[in-house]
């Protein structure tokens, strides 16, 4: 059991993508599971059954908007390996899904567009990674259009994100003359758009010289491309294995997703190198929870509702950390201590699910979900307790208070507001004096998202008015008093039932420490 246990897990691998919004994250998804052979054509994704085509921004104002705004996961088999994909929000108004999704992941692929070089979002969302000490690989995108110079791309890295970069190939031309791709780790040369009479891959020997007859020595575009990877071939970063492991050096691959070039090439180098899944913080006792561990462990990083609008369903997404999902096992959700049975688990492959019968540690499940999980529970089987880490939470900056529209669907409101809330995109809070919903984000974008589904999964159109940018302090309940609430700090309730002030500015809260210097103003809980 324990071999067959320790070899199932030694073929998960478990990734997110990230990147700035329009780098091209999507695309490349869905060309990495047309050879995950999931897709018949890039932009439809199938069910393994059920023969049904989707794509991957599943969600209707993601289709409608052309932006992700929710992560979504896809597992496929490829070369003998079971690979969970989480295609994660570029969007900064939902960096927050973004940032728990790579809690459950043991790598990271970071797509940047070319032409563009590094922009803000990436650099926000590599930090995290960074955080973590997970690999990334970098995949620079776009090539089939004018770039910046690949000297000044991978200069980028270290400059701007503190990390080495390393050429696994490089561009021949970009945009109407790239020529294909000098790919030193296979050693061969990749032809972008080989004619019908020439083969895909040209062979290069161990000087890096072409073995068969072709035009492209003669090619100024080629001679540029292979004189630069010369260069970084005695100049440049050595190739480090553990650096990569620590995240300290990036495999870097050029292509264009949207060509459907040089993602294959990516896809097989990674699996090369890309880290098995990795142990867990087990903190009830600061020990680590192997992914080999016989006794089953996971944790929920995500809440969906509706990814099956005619059910009116919601998944908690688990990343299994130890052991193995058995469908119908029992398991102890920590934070409340009670058994649950899990009997129906679902995998995904974008918006289409099947039910799974067994998962290990690197996995990605599904649980369909009454209401029992919260976003960062602990679910374990076995006599060991286990509590993972808490997963980040950001503080909201955005107030609306929200209300329906027509008060005789104040039911359809009620259930729509609360199972929203819990996908932890949008935070509610109730005022102590009228019962009144306000609702707090860290981007307007969220609200907009909130109010389209309100209105599409629900029918119950919502008002919402602005109260502006906020400060959220939480008190404790024995130093409150209702009196302390003005217009300045609107007294408030979160879904914990935990009072907090929502300070109308800076000079507000320092006016409410002056007055009352012995309550202590709290930034979380």
């Amino acid at each position: 059991m324990a071999n067959t246990l320790d070899q199932s897990v030694s073929k998960r691998r478990t990734f997110a993508i990230i990147s700035h919004p329009d780098a091209g994250k999507t695309t490349i998804t869905e060309q990495l599971l047309l050879y995950g052979g999931i897709v018949r054509e890039a932009g439809t994704v199938k069910g393994k059954k059920s023969g049904n085509f989707a794509k991957s921004d599943w969600m209707e104002i993601e289709q409608k908007r052309g932006i992700s705004v929710t992560s979504s996961v896809m597992q496929f088999d490829y070369q003998g390996k079971r690979i969970n994909i989480l295609d994660t929000p570029g969007h900064e108004d939902f960096s927050e899904d973004t940032y728990r999704t790579l809690m459950a992941v043991d790598s990271a692929v970071m797509v940047i567009d070319a032409a563009k070089g590094i922009e803000a979002q990436t650099k926000k969302l590599f930090k995290i990674c960074k955080m973590r000490g997970i690999p990334i690989f970098t995949f620079m995108n776009k090539m089939d259009r004018d770039s910046r110079d690949p000297m000044e791309l991978i200069s980028q890295l270290e400059d701007v994100l503190g990390i080495e970069g390393y050429p696994m190939n490089w561009p021949i031309g970009s945009g109407r003359v790239l020529r294909g791709l000098y790919d030193r780790y296979n050693k061969r040369v990749a032809l972008y758009r080989p004619d019908e009479n020439s083969e895909k891959y040209l062979p290069l020997d161990d000087d890096g010289n072409l073995t068969v007859a072709s035009d492209l020595p003669d090619d100024e575009v080629y001679q540029d491309a292979k004189s630069n990877m010369d260069l970084i071939q005695e100049a440049g970063n050595q190739f480090d294995l553990d650096k990569i492991k620590s995240g300290d050096q990036t495999p870097v691959f050029f292509g264009s997703a949207l060509a459907n070039f040089g993602v294959e090439t990516f896809l097989n180098a990674y699996l090369d190198f890309a880290p098995e899944p990795g142990e867990h913080e087990n903190t009830l006792d600061d020990t680590e929870v192997e992914p080999d561990n016989q006794e089953f462990s996971g944790f929920i990083f995500k809440i969906q509702a509706n990814m099956n609008p005619r059910h009116r369903d919601r998944i908690a997404f688990v990343r299994v950390c130890s052991g193995e999902f058995d469908r119908g096992m029992d398991v102890v959700l920590q934070r409340t201590d009670k058994k649950l049975r899990l009997s129906n688990v679902t995998e995904f492959v974008a918006n289409t699910r099947e039910n799974v019968e067994k998962a290990v540690a690197g996995d990605i499940i599904g649980l369909y979900d009454t209401g029992n999980f919260q976003i960062g529970d602990t679910i374990f089987n076995g006599k060991q307790a286990v509590k993972f880490p808490p997963l980040p939470q950001f503080t909201p900056e955005l107030f609306m208070r929200v209300s329906a529209k027509n008060v005789m669907k104040q039911k359809s409101f009620h259930k729509g507001i609360h199972q929203l809330v819990q996908e932890g995109a949008v935070q509610l809070y109730t005022t102590y004096s009228t019962g009144d919903y306000i609702l707090g984000a860290v981007g307007q974008l969220q609200f907009e998202v909130f109010q389209f589904r309100m209105q599409n999964e629900y029918n119950s159109e919502v008002v919402m008015e602005p109260l502006g940018h906020k400060t959220a302090r939480w008190i404790r309940p024995d130093q409150l008093d209702e009196k302390m609430s003005s217009s300045r700090n609107i007294l408030v309730r979160d879904i914990h039932d935990q009072p907090l002030f929502l300070f109308e500015n800076a000079f507000a809260e320092r006016w409410f420490h002056d007055k009352y210097p012995d309550v202590e103003l709290m930034t979380k809980l």
